[in-house]
């Protein structure tokens, strides 16, 4: 079997199918670092990322004890919302004492070598490193392998069984199947034009139990949107990115970061990096639209070829959903190969890893079509009523633990977006939010007392 592309989707994907082949190859188009160190071609790996509950579990059941592996080497494991100071449009969101969800934070490098480590010390998988795949082997009925190209330009053919495109934003397969005879295939992309930039700082306090903070934008509000967010990784340290949409952009300006950051709704962003050492310059990427590709909708679709992750939809990464919903795609195809390479299995496969798209897709998208800025779709009527109903629940959610988990189960991609439409949800709504709002940044005493004091230490006389 092969697998297109050393991306994380690559390696689980590998994971996916390894028990089921002899072997698996794993075409990458450039060298494969040997530690937790940047991976050529993730541009989007500068910026915060990590794991939802739902991409957590499905790489976890991929590779047992990877989690746990993770952990040993410095992620954090973050409870959901016990440690989550975050400030929504409709308020700040309780920090309940009852977590129901959870998620891993890390950097990407760690969490790519990590994962990276664990698959390739199966012998039955290997790397075959600077080399590119070109193209497809086979016709419009059955994809029989690929034609890869090394650094000297020396083109092979490599056979497989079957062929998995895990090479992310830059795939080639929808014009490897126009080459194949396929064509209507139905994509849409929907962009907000949001722009990222992101730095690392050293914590001015330890970063084990520290919570992730977050400021979100706003689409009711007539400026451009602007978000950020803050993440405890490895190393003591605070992974921060800011958001803004055009009217309202970061630079790269290292001066002006902090400045941008409390311009957003809450400066709270601000107050803590002013206390926070920073490690490394600002790094800015533009590459933030929601884009997919419709695989699942095609007919015919040829045996022997699968495609994964960001081959298939990536999302806006203020979101945090590529690697979870490829790794819920895995999950789903190493399901459907305990039957073996069955007829029709290649269909089939496109078809369960639209699903966990399609919960991601909705969510994202269903946010960024409001905002002024966005290209690709604007809301209709039912999208109105439906984000007017997410934001009452939401609202809610400031204050009832019931509206909070509902939220959380769907933001964590362990439930469908439909969930909150059940009756009891809907009642949840309708009842509003059981305690008061509140008013200032929801950190423990103990908190506090820590950034009170920090606080004092930089304040001049």
């Amino acid at each position: 079997m092969i697998v297109i592309g050393g991306s994380i989707a690559g390696m689980l994907a590998a994971a996916a199918v390894k028990e089921h082949v002899d072997c698996v190859e794993i075409i990458e188009a450039h060298e494969l670092p040997q530690g937790p160190e940047p991976r050529t071609g993730v541009p989007q790996a500068v910026h915060i990322h990590f794991l939802h509950a739902g991409g957590a579990q499905a790489i976890d059941s991929l590779l047992p004890g990877i989690i746990d592996q993770l952990l040993a080497a410095g992620a954090n494991r973050i409870p959901m919302t016990t440690n989550m100071v975050i400030y929504s449009p409709e308020g700040w969101y309780r920090r309940w004492q009852r977590p129901t969800h959870f998620m891993i934070s890390a950097s990407r490098d760690l969490t790519d070598f990590v994962v990276r480590a664990q698959i390739l010390k199966d012998p039955r998988v290997s790397v075959r490193a600077n080399t590119k795949v070109v193209g497809l082997v086979g016709d419009r009925r059955k994809v029989t392998g690929v034609r890869a190209q090394a650094a000297d330009g020396k083109e092979t053919t490599l056979p497989a069984d079957l062929v998995i495109d895990a090479s992310g934003r830059a795939t080639r397969t929808p014009q490897w199947l126009i080459q194949l005879g396929i064509t209507g295939l139905t994509e849409k992309r929907i962009d907000s034009h949001l722009i990222y930039a992101s730095r690392i700082y050293r914590a001015p306090v330890p970063t084990r139990d520290w919570p992730m903070v977050g400021v979100q934008a706003d689409p009711r509000l007539p400026q451009p949107g602007t978000a950020g967010g803050l993440l405890p990784i490895e190393g003591d340290r605070w992974h921060i990115s800011l958001m803004g949409a055009p009217g309202a952009q970061p630079t790269r300006d290292a001066d002006a970061f902090e400045a941008f950051a409390r311009t957003l709704r809450h400066p709270i962003l601000a107050d803590l990096l002013a206390l926070a050492e920073p490690l490394t310059d600002v790094s800015v990427t533009h590459s933030t639209a929601n884009r997919r590709y419709f695989y699942e909708r095609l007919t015919p679709w040829p045996e022997g070829l699968v495609a994964l992750g960001d081959a298939v939809a990536s999302f806006n990464p203020v979101y945090a959903q590529g690697i979870s919903v490829a790794a819920q795609g895995a999950l789903a195809l190493r399901s459907l190969l305990s039957h073996g390479l069955t007829p029709g299995l290649a269909r089939r496969a496109q078809r369960v890893i639209a699903r966990p798209v399609n919960t991601a897709w909705t969510l994202a998208v269903g946010q960024d079509i409001h905002f002024p800025t966005t290209t690709g779709a604007s809301p209709n009527l039912a999208d109105r009523l439906l984000h007017r109903y997410v934001s009452r629940l939401s609202r809610t959610a400031t204050g009832s633990f019931h509206a909070a988990t509902a939220l959380t189960d769907v933001l964590a991609l362990q439930a469908s977006p439909t969930s909150l439409v059940k009756p009891r949800v809907l009642l949840t709504a309708l009842t509003g939010p059981l305690r008061p709002q509140l008013h200032r940044p929801p950190f423990t005493p103990e908190e506090r007392r820590l950034l009170d004091g920090l606080t004092a230490a930089v304040s001049p006389e």
